[in-house]
């Protein structure tokens, strides 16, 4: 299974980072990768929102330089959330 095999979410970790700052938002996207990864989990979501963007371009950046993440897509069925896939 890959990320763009995924349709239903609803059963997957998230991370909702609503009223979140950049920086916080950062902490916590790593820190939720971290533990998922010890948990063994391929698939995460990061809810950040539509809003102005800020915080989507936060989590992209933020996943970019993890190492651990294979892939990453804005949900095609949501503009709100962003779906992980991790090397486990």
């Amino acid at each position: 299974m890959h990320l763009n095999d995924l349709i239903f979410i609803d059963s997957l970790p998230k991370l909702d980072l609503h009223g979140y700052d950049r920086e916080t938002a950062r902490v916590a996207i790593i820190d939720f990768v971290n533990d998922n990864l010890k948990m063994k989990q391929k698939f995460i979501i990061v809810v950040h929102g539509v809003g102005s963007g800020i915080l989507k371009i936060t989590t992209h950046e933020t996943l970019r330089r993890c190492k651990k993440v294979i892939d990453y897509k804005t949900f095609y069925y949501n503009n709100g959330c962003t779906a992980v896939e991790l090397d486990i």
